[in-house]
């Protein structure tokens, strides 16, 4: 299978997404805010567009995927191009939305799954639900949309930042958050692409909520660091931002990526992720 595909917000997804579908021959066009980003975009395998700035052209479009953030103005996309997307609606053949599990809000420990009622608690995942309904009010648009944990990677990890130091281990009893490799991301997406469900809905995490100390921990044993203090979470220095993550708690179940796609994770928990990122490090030399 191969297409067209145009990629609003060509970020870290949405460019291991691309180097897979390049390899396979697609026509990927990916935009950015910021044109100092469009060699990683090329290099990624996809034709880089300045937006705001250049004017998207769809025609021969055959996959859309949206990972822009929302505002509380709303998504920037529908802002600009709703019009011109619902009079093409019958045009795609995959609609995909990168949204976020802080739709489900904050469930003390509970699990979810695609089924649970959406109660977002934090503005950030307001504006998530928000997109993702606004989406699904384009009649005859084939939406997919993707509820990512917190996403790791290349790149994207606690080595550095326990290279760096100053790194803590927080505190708070009970607490688990979900994760997810980039890689199993892309994968998600191109089963997807590959068997289109129009208003579909998928979970996108690893096997295994863990508390965030427990993460970090594994980090610094592959490295053979020491452990980071611990900090309790009601005394810690926390940015707003930072604390409202903690303010949500679940586990999130993914099991609809496996039964509906097919997929089987490459890293299905934390510890398998992270020692291919210790490993690939180590090989670089980094």
């Amino acid at each position: 299978m191969t297409g067209t595909l145009f990629s609003f917000g060509h970020g870290y997804t949405a460019r291991a997404l691309s180097r897979r579908l390049a390899a396979k021959g697609w026509r990927i066009v990916g935009t950015t805010r910021d044109a100092a980003e469009k060699d990683a975009i090329r290099a990624a395998g996809a034709k880089p567009l300045v937006w705001p700035g250049e004017a998207p052209d769809l025609d021969g479009v055959t996959h859309l995927l949206i990972s822009t953030a929302p505002t509380a103005k709303g998504d920037p996309v529908l802002a600009a191009l709703r019009d011109e997307i619902a009079a093409r609606a019958g045009q795609f053949d995959w609609v995909g939305y990168l949204s976020t599990t802080a739709v489900y809000g904050d469930h003390q420990g509970g699990w979810v799954d695609e089924t649970t009622p959406a109660t977002p608690t934090a503005e950030r995942g307001r504006w998530r639900l928000q997109a993702e309904q606004d989406w699904a009010a384009i009649p005859g648009l084939p939406l997919h949309i993707y509820r990512l944990a917190g996403i790791y990677g290349p790149g994207r990890g606690p080595f550095s930042k326990l290279k760096k130091g100053g790194l803590r281990r927080i505190i708070k009893p009970g607490q688990v958050f979900s994760r997810i490799h980039v890689e199993d991301i892309a994968q998600v997406l191109e089963a997807s692409m590959r068997r289109p469900d129009p208003g579909a809905i998928y979970n996108v995490c690893d096997d295994e909520p863990v508390p965030p100390q427990d993460v970090i921990g594994y980090a610094a044993q592959l490295q053979g660091l020491p452990l980071p203090p611990a900090v309790d979470f009601d005394t810690a220095d926390l940015t707003p931002m930072a604390r409202s993550f903690y303010n949500e708690n679940k586990r999130v179940r993914n099991d609809r990526i496996k039964t509906d796609l097919g997929v089987t994770l490459k890293y299905p928990n934390y510890r398998v992720g992270l020692e291919a990122l210790h490993a690939d490090q180590t090989l670089k030399g980094s």
